[in-house]
């Protein structure tokens, strides 16, 4: 019987990209390009921990273990959590603040904007830090996307298939976005954030990390949360994550990745020993 690989598998360049170690920033740089969408992140504060310091943790770990699970996991294991999440975004309605107008937080508008955040930031930091990818490679991967778009309820024919289509969506989306109040409380909170004891070395790396992860937003990102765009910035973001790829490089793979990117590399490389017929 032939092994699940679940949404992508061996050969896909999902699964040679996202299990390295220096895509976290890209996870962390996603949720601040997604907090630009106000209904998007309205949805998400007024029906969340998101805002509370002492749960938004616990809410990122399930977040992470989402992201684990359509990545790595089993069709029948993608297919649970895609319901659940369908399930209970379809049960949950944002708020306007400023007019009291409710809104559902599953527009697939919203979900798009969130799904394109990650995207964007999971290829763009791969990129920067020289993981090899081909002009082709970066077209697959935001082609591979579709997939997991599907997942969230939106309709795969609808989402951008590359590099190109991505970058015509943001240029249509950027009139309709901006920093609103919790975007920019959300980002204040990264350079401080509230975590578990045993995680406090994570605190102490804060700012540090908050300052690369910033400075790999795009420039227009930058200044709608009131910072600069500069291009020294962008210059110093990319030689800082070619260095944490190039050091993460010299660790050997059993202590670099974890176990779903593990078993990933080695059926990738049986596939490209033995291809299937």
């Amino acid at each position: 019987m032939d092994e699940d690989y679940g949404l992508f598998g061996p050969g896909s360049v999902t699964w040679r990209v996202m299990g390295e170690p220096v895509l976290i920033v890209g996870g962390v740089r996603a949720l601040l390009l997604q907090a630009l969408h106000p209904y998007a992140m309205w949805g998400t504060s007024q029906n969340s921990e998101l805002m509370n310091p002492d749960a938004a943790w616990a809410r990122l770990g399930r977040t992470v273990e989402f992201v684990r699970v359509r990545t790595w996991g089993t069709t029948a294991e993608v297919d649970r959590v895609g319901r659940r999440v369908r399930k209970l975004h379809s049960k949950l309605r944002g708020t306007d603040p400023r007019t009291g107008e409710t809104f559902p937080v599953d527009d697939p508008e919203y979900l798009l904007w969130v799904h394109m955040g990650e995207v964007d930031s999971y290829l763009d930091v791969a990129r920067r830090s020289g993981v090899p990818l081909t002009r082709a490679d970066t077209d697959r991967f935001v082609d591979e996307q579709r997939r997991s778009a599907a997942v969230v309820g939106l309709d795969p024919s609808a989402v951008p298939a590359s590099v190109a289509e991505l970058k015509d969506y943001y240029a249509q989306m950027r009139p309709k976005i901006w920093a609103c109040k919790e975007a920019r409380e959300g980002l204040l909170r990264m350079f401080n954030p509230n975590v578990p004891r045993n995680l406090l070395p994570l605190k102490l790396a804060a700012p540090g990390v908050g300052v690369l992860v910033v400075s790999t937003l795009p420039r227009w990102a930058r200044r709608m949360y009131g910072l600069p765009g500069l291009p020294t910035s962008d210059l110093a973001a990319t030689l800082t994550l070619k260095g944490l790829y190039r050091t993460t490089r010299v660790i050997p793979e059993r202590y670099r990745y974890g176990p779903d990117a593990q078993r990933a590399h080695r059926l990738t490389r049986q596939h490209q020993v033995t291809p299937a017929a």
